[in-house]
């Protein structure tokens, strides 16, 4: 699809939730008319009637594959089978939906937990099936990751133009805050945010905080995925990051920092640690769609703490606690 073509029917599947609100944002500055927003409250993709209804609906030419059941460590860890098969039978349906429909294009939104635990760093594209993902996340990676192989079948057997696209962590403003399926950043942000509030002088993290991890800004993601959306359609998977890697110590001290919490931090090695390290090798976006990150670290924490504390005074309640399902 050409940047030029803003008449295209677009269809942002979650596109109400953290990363596709942004997604559809980015369409909507860069002049595209038609997009239509799929919710799950009102289209369940798990479900062949809610996928044939979201296509009679949207009548897409291009389909935006976002939505997902999405979690932290210990959400991955309680419910695997849910991780596995909503995320599975999501992208399979719509893929094959999308194919019969005649959609143009079909974006895929992969993750880095498809990535084998230990991966050689920086995680280059064609390490992807050196082994098993990291267990706790293993079942929701593999589910993500049978999407590139359903992608790649397609357009092999019928010239189905599908494309895949890893991307790294990501994090900013209207992230997910709920405790029981957040993931580490705006976990992070509110149990520093209620341990000063409250007063406690201690804050205990899971693991030992040797994990390392990279973080791409939201907004940088959403432009990443338009970008590959105009200018990628290409077979082989391509990664989505930032090059910004940090430990899950060095991330609590910077977060703990950047809400005020003055506080200890103690760490409970008993919980899982999660992968060892993730960092992306990003050249493969930068040199067939010309995407870079461009948010520092520092700026996207900021802003994402700001939004935080913004949300939180106008409504008197947590943000995103609603959000499991995108």
């Amino acid at each position: 699809m050409g940047p030029k073509e803003k008449s295209k029917r677009i269809m942002v599947t979650g596109g109400a939730g953290f990363v596709g609100s942004h997604v559809v944002q980015e369409l909507s500055r860069r002049g595209y008319g038609e997009v239509s927003v799929v919710r799950s409250t009102v289209y369940d993709l798990t479900t062949e009637r809610g996928v044939d209804a979201a296509m009679s609906d949207g009548r897409p030419e291009v389909v935006i594959h976002l939505a997902a059941l999405v979690g932290g460590i210990g959400a991955n860890a309680s419910r695997p089978g849910e991780f596995f098969y909503q995320n599975m039978i999501m992208g399979s349906r719509l893929m094959e939906q999308s194919r019969l429909a005649g959609v143009e294009k079909f974006v895929a939104i992969g993750t880095v937990c498809a990535y084998p635990k230990h991966t050689p760093v920086p995680f280059r594209e064609e390490d992807l099936w050196l082994g098993y993902p990291e267990e706790t996340n293993a079942p929701y990676g593999l589910a993500k990751k049978m999407l590139l192989v359903q992608s790649q079948a397609y357009r092999q057997q019928y010239g189905f133009n599908s494309i895949y696209l890893l991307p790294t962590n990501m994090y900013g403003p209207g992230d997910n805050f709920d405790p029981r399926s957040s993931h580490v950043i705006p976990a992070m942000i509110k149990k520093f945010m209620d341990a000063k509030r409250e007063g406690h002088s201690t804050v205990t993290m899971w693991g030992d905080g040797s994990p390392t991890r990279e973080f791409l800004y939201v907004q940088d993601a959403a432009r990443g995925i338009v970008d590959a959306t105009e200018r990628y359609s290409g077979s082989e998977p391509v990664n989505l990051g930032s090059s910004y890697e940090i430990s899950i110590r060095d991330l609590a001290d910077v977060v703990a920092r950047a809400v005020g919490y003055a506080g200890t931090i103690s760490w409970d090695a008993t919980k899982p640690n999660g992968q060892p390290r993730r960092k992306l090798d990003v050249t493969r976006a930068a040199d067939l769609f010309g995407f870079e990150s461009s948010t520092t670290f520092e700026d996207g924490l900021r802003a994402t703490v700001s939004w935080y504390l913004e949300v939180n005074r106008e409504t008197g309640s947590e943000p995103g606690m609603e959000v499991g399902r995108r």
